[in-house]
């Protein structure tokens, strides 16, 4: 387990995290933050698809359930 950014905000209204990378990870990754386990399904980077970030992106992704400013994100 790699932690690869952490959560700065949450947009409640899509459902999506906003998380400052500081590792790579790419579409179809699992990644946990917090208790909450799942693929990366897609992200976006200014409300444009892409397939992977690297340390320093800023990216948006869809996430199952709510999740918390702070939270660490982890590549598993």
């Amino acid at each position: 387990m790699e932690e690869v950014g952490e959560v700065f905000t949450y947009f409640s209204r899509v459902g999506v995290a906003g998380i400052k990378v500081t590792g790579n990870f790419k579409v179809g990754d699992k990644i946990k933050i917090g208790d909450l386990e799942f693929v990366i399904d897609s992200m976006e980077i200014d409300r444009k698809k892409v397939e992977e970030a690297k340390p320093g992106d800023s990216v948006g992704i869809k996430t199952p359930e709510k999740v918390k400013k702070g939270e660490k994100v982890y590549r598993l």
